[in-house]
């Protein structure tokens, strides 16, 4: 009876080794796609929710500037960029200044 020789080991783990890989790549696809459809279901949940009580914000226009205001708790929302937009639309008005040094008080140093 003829003997056949197995293929060497270094054969066997390379290809053990690529299997290894390609479902260690397949499971980061999955596990991202998972956290994409997680962070949409979250953003579903919680988009235009206040998040001081949790009733809907509603957006209030001033000058070119979209304010989020929950009219529950009367907490008032700005979006990147929109308090020092805010703050130029109010330097144009009559009482501007009160408010440009309220304004003031949120920016970034």
């Amino acid at each position: 009876m003829a003997h056949t020789d197995k293929p060497s080991t270094n054969e066997d783990d390379y290809f053990a080794q690529e299997e290894i890989e390609q479902k260690r790549k397949l499971a980061y696809q999955q596990a991202q796609a998972l956290a994409a459809q997680q962070r949409e279901e979250l953003k579903k949940l919680h988009f235009m929710k206040c998040p001081k009580c949790g009733m809907d914000l509603h957006k209030l226009t001033r000058g070119d500037v979209e304010i989020d205001t929950c009219f529950n708790c009367h907490g008032v929302f700005l979006d990147a960029g929109e308090l020092e937009r805010l703050q130029k639309h109010m330097a144009h008005e009559k009482d501007g200044r009160w408010m440009g040094a309220v304004l003031n008080l949120f920016k970034n140093k």
